[in-house]
């Protein structure tokens, strides 16, 4: 199990259930240390009092909040921990909501609840099995690094998952983000659905960093001393250009066919969205020039030989 990150108790009613917090998921990211180039010497970075350029360490880095520009109030570890908080240690239970009531935009990150010895084991089950049940969300509140924070419980293969959530002041609105009224006829729309049907998948569990397979393959070559891996042959695309967005549409669909190996059905209508090039259809001529004469001579060369084997046999004949 990995370390715990904090340790506590669900308040369910009147019903408590201690538990431990660990990270529901892992980063993979691949990270970098700033160099000097020339030296290949670490870059450290250093924390400096803007008073006395002095650098400072860590135990006497404490923290400030700004009421103006020139005047800071101290507030201690010790004054946030004795804050009359009472989630503090608890993830204290609220509602319980629909889950298509939560909008996807409040959530954050994700944490398991594992129980805190065999006590808790039978209340820890109680709640899953009532989440199950209810086909409903717990909407928690708690305390986390000296702020009080909103949660959503839910269940994920036998285990009880916290997502911690934004407030709802939290939440920038999107009105002056709105694209101004468009026309669109329905064949469009209806030509992006059939595209959303085709795109549609049950598990993309399958899916991949590639990026990152493709960085640990670079720097693997560079400690090895080897050759650098080729870069990935890919359609290039052009952004910021206008195209005729039915041709895009029916492209699309074609592509997302091909790719899941469907060739059958409706073919979709696609645009010409290039013109071929001249040289091209100049060598498909010259090429399909090139096999005619081939098949003809292989014709008039086929007639000689039948017309000379005729002639030899009627000379037999004769004699």
């Amino acid at each position: 199990m990995p370390r715990p990150l904090w340790t506590g108790a669900i308040s369910f009613g009147l019903v408590s259930i201690p538990i431990k917090v660990v990270s529901a998921t892992e980063d993979h990211a691949i990270r970098f240390h700033q160099v000097h180039l020339e030296d290949m010497g670490r870059v450290r970075t250093r924390k400096i009092c803007s008073i006395d350029d002095e650098v400072v360490p860590q135990e006497e880095i404490g923290k400030g909040y700004e009421l103006t520009k020139d005047e800071l109030v101290p507030v201690t570890d010790e004054e946030l921990d004795e804050m009359p908080l009472p989630t503090a240690k608890a993830i204290e239970i609220v509602a319980f909501v629909d889950a298509d009531s939560i909008d996807p935009i409040r959530i954050s990150d994700s944490y398991y609840l594992a129980i805190d010895g065999q006590v808790a084991a039978k209340p820890y089950t109680l709640l899953r099995k009532a989440l199950e049940r209810s086909d409903k969300v717990a909407v928690a509140k708690f305390a986390w690094h000296n702020r009080e924070r909103l949660g959503l419980l839910r269940v994920r293969d036998d285990a009880i998952v916290l997502h911690a959530m934004r407030w709802p002041d939290e939440i920038r609105s999107p009105e002056s983000l709105k694209p101004k009224d468009v026309d669109l006829d329905d064949e469009e729309i209806e030509r992006a659905v059939q595209l959303t049907d085709t795109m549609a998948l049950d598990d993309i569990s399958g899916f991949r960093d590639e990026y990152r397979d493709a960085l640990e393959e670079l720097i693997e070559a560079k400690a090895e001393g080897t050759e650098l891996p080729e870069p990935a042959e890919g359609e290039e695309r052009e952004t910021g250009k206008v195209v005729d967005l039915m041709a895009a549409l029916n492209a699309s669909v074609k592509a997302a066919r091909e790719s899941r190996g469907e060739h059958g059905g409706q073919d979709a209508t696609v645009h010409t969205m290039q013109p071929r090039k001249k040289a091209t259809a100049e060598k498909n001529a010259a090429t399909a020039r090139k096999t005619t004469t081939k098949t003809t001579a292989g014709k008039r060369t086929a007639k000689k030989t039948t017309a000379k084997k005729a002639a030899a046999g009627k000379k037999r004949s004769a004699s």
